[in-house]
């Protein structure tokens, strides 16, 4: 910190001010460039104080913190889109409850009846492929009875679980992208296998990020085994509990998620971000032609 003694006083001497609020006194220097700094302009410096364009010059030089797998670390980082994805989830079921059309209009639903006659219009294969995408937010409403709020129960603490340590891991869109594309995963399996089956829940997406933090446990040599655990017992109580458990979605979320994993915590350093916008644009296109080829399907045979 460089500082000036006070001046003797006289009418011809001049008040130094701060070169940011020229109406304040000061008599602190900016230990890097000499100028003249108030105290809100000061920050604190290995010796003395520096203005605020100094520190903000000075950080450019600075290389920022990242995690093994490329993401801009910050061990304090608030989980954004996690909480953000149970938001939505929670809002989507409070509609539900206000509302049954908010089910009959956003399910997934391949446009089928349970005679496995095309319903024209409706569903996917009438063109309404966001249902596809807003099934991932819906849960089983309470008037469905049984495990209706379990699902969503579930769904959420498992997000809240899995999701901060994968977000920190990946970044924010990575993992965002991760969440989203595993989930339409789930979607498209269903809509391939059982198109006349209609389905909500988060289960796809939720299982991706299973197959997720299995994978990128492994490659960075922690300890998978409760992972495990907890992924063969989802897939045994899917399996044998009622037919109200959506197979489908849960192996299609599972099988995406884990592709995109690898593609994310085995590519190479040196073409990283190469690799992070290539995967996921790879197997999203995959999926479309799938839905786009079984829509074919289904309306010729309509026809």
């Amino acid at each position: 910190m460089s500082t000036d003694p006070t001046p003797s006083s006289g009418a011809d001497t001049p008040v130094p001010t701060c070169y940011r609020h020229p109406g304040r006194e000061t008599y602190v220097r900016c230990t890097r460039c000499d100028r003249y700094i108030c105290p809100e302009c000061m920050r604190d410096a290995a010796v003395g104080h520096q203005c605020v364009e100094c520190v903000a010059e000075g950080n450019k030089g600075v290389r920022q913190a990242r995690t093994r797998l490329g993401a801009r670390s910050a061990a304090d980082a608030t989980p954004v889109v996690t909480y953000s994805l149970i938001g939505l989830c929670v809002l989507a079921y409070v509609a539900e409850l206000v509302s049954t059309r908010v089910v009959d209009e956003f399910a997934m639903f391949g446009g089928q009846d349970r005679f496995g006659q095309l319903i024209p219009g409706l569903g996917v294969a009438g063109g309404e492929w966001y249902r596809m995408i807003t099934a991932m937010f819906l849960h089983q409403p309470l008037s469905a009875g049984g495990f209706a709020l379990t699902h969503i129960l579930f769904n959420m603490w498992a997000l809240w679980a899995l999701g901060p340590a994968l977000e920190r891991e990946l970044g924010r869109l990575r993992f965002f992208t991760l969440y989203m594309v595993a989930g339409f995963g789930g979607s498209v399996l269903t809509y391939l296998v059982d198109p006349g089956q209609v389905g909500v829940g988060a289960s796809g997406a939720i299982f991706g990020l299973f197959a997720a933090f299995f994978v990128i446990g492994r490659r960075m040599g922690g300890d998978v085994r409760p992972i495990v655990f907890l992924l063969v017992l989802n897939l045994v109580i899917t399996f044998s509990a009622s037919s109200a458990i959506s197979w489908e979605a849960h192996i299609g979320g599972m099988v995406t998620g884990a592709v995109m994993a690898v593609a994310y915590a085995y590519a190479p350093a040196a073409r990283r971000t190469i690799v992070n916008v290539a995967a996921p644009a790879i197997v999203l296109a995959a999926l479309i032609v799938l839905v786009a080829v079984k829509t074919s399907q289904l309306t010729s045979g309509a026809a």
